[in-house]
């Protein structure tokens, strides 16, 4: 049995098939097969060359280019600067005009800070309880203690890593965890308290905590930068720019970006805060991260006027997030000074504000032979799948599909004039045969 099995197979090895045609009189089956087919058409023709322009070769390797500039003015009166008017020297960073960039719009000041010893925090009496100073006077290790200095001490925020009972609570020269400095090995009290805060080698007086609760440069939101956008698609040769192509030099000066200016690119600040969806005073007080999409996708196939850019624009940080103690944006810098004696000192400020990063995308399409080659094979090659699919229909899932089979399928042998599978040789059936199919 095994031997006629393996023989079997061997032999129809040489077996040779070819297609044979049937036509099967079924109307359902029929206008199966026009839907399969116009169904395929309809997605090659709309969906392949018409919404994806499947007959064009696409470049999407952009290279692109992005200069920001800043334009704005702000006045302001604190305890610590005083009357000043900030420029773009002032509040913008880095100044270079990059494709991201910072605007300050709040800011906490600590003015006056020179390296020496003093607490770390909740310090409201002298360093040393023993020998007690006056305001105003310097007491041990170079600190000097102000009445404006033990105020804003009062305001400080309680540091784990900097409370202590005794002084081996305070290891010399270990740095406080999230504090200012390094430990000296005192632990310094107010009198009658039996808990204390570590001494520390810093920049004295410690950094303010108290933020104001309306930004400071609020102004800013009327502020402009002007974003300048160049852009290459380097398989076509195609370079453009944002910038409208005139000689009239007081444009730019003039024009703000709108539906009717598309290439103005000078956006108020406001107004792109308020077309991310938020508000600017808001974010103003605690920062944020602003996203300004430009998009670029162009048809080389049309002018070169068709190829517009377009503009989107998203709140990338967490806005729901806002009393959150990681909400907002913020960066610490300084100001650094020499007085008469040749002491550093310095100005402290912790700037909030708004960054923006400008991200550019697209890309180019132009008409090649090839893609619309290998598209249009795929689209007949789909056709062919539809036809699959309704003989599998007509041969497996209809009442009929055993007579169908028969007519589909019919073995021949070399030495036999006679159909082994159906005594109509031809494919042609009678009415009786075909009724009720």
């Amino acid at each position: 049995m095994g031997q006629v099995a393996w023989k079997a197979l061997f032999l129809s090895l040489f077996d040779y098939k070819t297609e044979k045609y049937v036509i099967a009189k079924n109307k359902k089956v029929g206008v199966l097969y026009r839907v399969v087919q116009l169904s395929i058409l309809a997605y090659l023709v709309g969906w392949v060359f018409v919404v994806k322009k499947g007959y064009q070769d696409t470049d999407t390797s952009l290279q692109s280019s992005v200069i920001t500039k800043l334009k704005g003015v702000a006045f302001t009166n604190t305890s610590e600067l005083g009357e000043r008017i900030w420029d773009v020297a002032d509040y913008v960073i880095p100044p270079q005009g990059e494709s991201v960039f910072f605007v300050m719009t709040n800011l906490i000041v600590t003015p006056n800070q020179r390296q020496a010893t003093c607490a770390e925090v909740g310090r409201t009496e002298p360093l040393d309880p023993q020998t007690p100073a006056k305001p105003g006077v310097r007491t041990d290790r170079g600190h000097f203690w102000s009445n404006k200095e033990r105020k804003d001490e009062r305001q400080s925020a309680s540091i784990p890593d900097a409370l202590c009972d005794k002084d081996t609570d305070c290891l010399e020269g270990e740095a406080v965890v999230a504090g200012n400095g390094v430990k000296t090995g005192r632990c310094l009290k107010d009198r009658g308290s039996t808990r204390g805060t570590c001494e520390i080698l810093a920049w004295c007086p410690v950094e303010k905590r108290s933020k104001p609760k309306k930004p400071l440069l609020g102004s800013a939101e009327n502020f402009t930068v002007y974003i300048k956008n160049s852009i290459r698609f380097p398989k076509f040769k195609f370079s453009k720019m944002n910038v409208l192509a005139t000689n009239n030099e007081s444009y730019l000066k003039s024009c703000r970006y709108s539906q009717e200016h598309p290439y103005c690119p000078i956006f108020v600040l406001g107004n792109i805060v308020r077309w991310a969806g938020g508000n600017f005073q808001e974010m103003a007080s605690e920062g944020g991260v602003i996203g300004i999409q430009i998009e670029w996708n162009c048809d080389l196939d049309k002018a070169p006027s068709e190829c517009n850019p377009h503009y989107s624009f998203s709140r990338l940080d967490n806005k729901s997030a806002e009393t959150s103690i990681s909400s907002g944006y913020n960066f610490r810098f300084a100001k650094y000074y020499r007085d008469a004696q040749g002491v550093d000192y310095r100005t402290l400020i912790k700037a909030y504000g708004i960054r923006f990063d400008v991200m550019v995308n697209g890309k180019a399409g132009k008409f090649n032979i090839i893609p619309t080659i290998i598209n249009i094979s795929s689209g007949l090659a789909l056709m062919g799948a539809g036809a699959f699919f309704c003989d599998l229909v007509l041969l497996y899932l209809i009442k009929k599909s055993n007579f169908y089979r028969g007519k589909k399928y019919e073995e021949v042998k070399s030495n036999s004039r006679k159909s082994l599978s159906s005594p109509t040789l031809n494919g042609n059936q009678s009415p009786e045969q075909l009724d009720g199919l």
